[in-house]
Parts: structure tokens; sequence; C-alpha cells
């Protein structure tokens, strides 16, 4: 996936652990571990905006592009059944 996620080098920078950043957040350990590890296929707006303000850093210190061989048209934004959905394997923080 071009999206890369570096949850994990701001946790070692504010020196956090996975709980304690998930019990901040207000969601799961689980949810926050496909996050980190790039499995998740969407973020709510409000689950980065609270990573952001735990973090204390900018949604560009959480994510970044890199470019790679599945950029493409037929891997641009999200379609069909998955497009909007609040189940398609999003991370939403309860609140």
């Amino acid at each position: 996936m071009p999206i890369t996620v570096d949850i994990d080098v701001m946790m070692a920078r504010r020196k956090m652990s996975v709980g304690e950043l998930a019990d901040r957040v207000g969601i799961t350990p689980a949810n926050l571990a496909v996050l980190k590890n790039g499995r998740a296929k969407a973020v709510r707006f409000t689950t980065l905006a609270a990573l952001c303000e735990v973090l204390d850093c900018q949604p560009g210190d959480l994510l970044r592009w890199v470019p790679g061989p599945e950029t493409g048209p037929e891997t641009g934004p999200e379609t069909g059944a998955e497009a909007g959905s609040d189940t398609a394997g999003e991370v939403a923080a309860s609140g």
C-alpha cells in the first residue's frame, strides 16, 4: 500500500505504549494495532484528530504517501461497497 503509517515512530518519540495510546485515544489496542501495522482500509478523521492530539503531532507525522507499484487508476479512491462504509476495516475512536 502506498500509504505508510508511522504511528510507532511517534509512540517511540513520546515513550508511549500501545495500551496507553489506545486508552487515551478511545480505541481498542487491537484496532490501534491494525492501524499501526498498516492493515486498516480507512481511518476516521475523529480518530486521526485524537491520535494527533494525544501524540502532539500533525497528520503528516503519522501518515505518508510512498509511491509504489500499487499506484494506478484501479487502486485509486475507494469504490464499490467499501466507499463510505463503516465496516470496511475502518478504525474509529469512540466518543
